[in-house]
C-alpha cells in the first residue's frame, strides 16, 4: 500500500517547539503497511507539513500482523509538504 494524506500519523506528545532543549514529539501512525515499508525512504510524504522533527518518536501499529514498532525521524525534507525518513524500527509489542 501507500501513504495517504487522509491517513496522517497522530501526535499524542508534544517535545519542545524547535527541539533546542531536546524534546522529541511523540506519534502514532496506524496502517496495514509493514514497518519496513513504512520506514521506506519518503513514505510519510507530509511530516513537515504536520510538524514532524527530527528526532520525534514514532510508534507504528501494522494492523496486518498486528505489530507495533518504534521508529525515530531520521530527515525531514525542507521542501513542503516535508517528506519525512524514519528509522529502520524496533518491535516493541502486538496488538493481539
Amino acid at each position: 500500500m501507500a501513504y495517504a494524506t487522509s491517513n496522517p500519523p497522530r501526535r499524542i506528545s508534544l517535545g519542545s517547539i524547535d527541539n533546542s532543549q531536546g524534546g522529541t514529539s511523540q506519534w502514532v501512525y496506524t496502517s496495514a503497511d509493514a514497518a519496513a515499508t513504512v520506514a521506506g525512504a519518503g513514505y510519510i510524504t507530509n511530516g513537515g507539513d504536520l510538524g514532524m522533527q527530527v528526532n520525534d518518536l514514532v510508534q507504528v501499529i501494522d494492523t496486518a500482523t498486528p505489530l507495533i514498532t518504534s521508529h525515530r525521524v531520521k530527515t525531514v525534507s525542507s521542501t513542503s509538504p516535508g517528506a519525512v525518513n524514519l528509522s529502520a524500527g524496533t518491535t516493541v509489542g502486538a496488538t493481539a
